[in-house]
């Protein structure tokens, strides 16, 4: 589920506490956590409604200036069902403060097994995807999976999982290396790998 940044901003000031979707099959789930700029926005309830039923109420909760404005941005589909979804605050997520996390010795060791095994069936695969980012930052990720020699999906895929390590930062276009992840990167010209 996507969020523009303007309703990021209010889910954060606290003024938006509700979104409404139309979909075949909801992309959410209650209880889950989607992963955004401000942190970890958490899914309360995730219900099936009657766009006949939606308030003034709704649509302010929702970020709308009215009921008029609500209804006309939503997507259009007779196949579709309305899901009114309810968020339950925000959380840090937990990536941003380890970007910014020592790298110890212990946890050096656990990336290196880590690499290890991701990069079973092609050596030295991750390594070079941090390289690629540590010199390329801000290029868009099409450029650099080519770079590579990948499919663009693969890489991203791949990429998120750094992203996972605290090791690379998502910027508008393309990727940086985080604090941890430049750490990371001389860690891995010192051993060669």
């Amino acid at each position: 589920m996507l969020l523009k940044q303007a309703t990021l901003d209010g889910i954060k000031r606290g003024d938006i506490t509700l979104a409404f979707r139309r979909w075949q099959r909801p992309t959410v789930k209650a209880g889950t956590g989607l992963r955004t700029a401000i942190g970890v926005v958490r899914v309360g309830a995730v219900e099936v409604v009657d766009e006949a039923k939606l308030s003034e109420i709704d649509a302010h909760a929702a970020g709308y200036a009215d009921h008029a404005a609500l209804v006309a941005d939503l997507r259009a589909g007779a196949d579709r069902t309305l899901y009114r979804i309810s968020f339950g605050g925000v959380e840090i997520d937990a990536r941003l403060t380890l970007r910014e996390a020592e790298l110890s010795d212990a946890d050096w060791h656990a990336l290196a097994a880590r690499f290890a095994k991701w990069d079973s069936t092609s050596p030295g695969y991750f390594p070079s995807i941090l390289r690629l980012i540590g010199q390329n930052p801000e290029v868009a990720a099409t450029t650099l999976a080519e770079r590579l020699g990948v499919e663009k999906l693969k890489f991203k895929q791949d990429v998120r999982k750094l992203k996972e390590l605290g090791l690379t930062e998502s910027l508008d276009i393309g990727y940086r290396l985080s604090p941890r992840g430049a750490v990371a990167l001389e860690k891995l010209r010192e051993h060669r790998l």
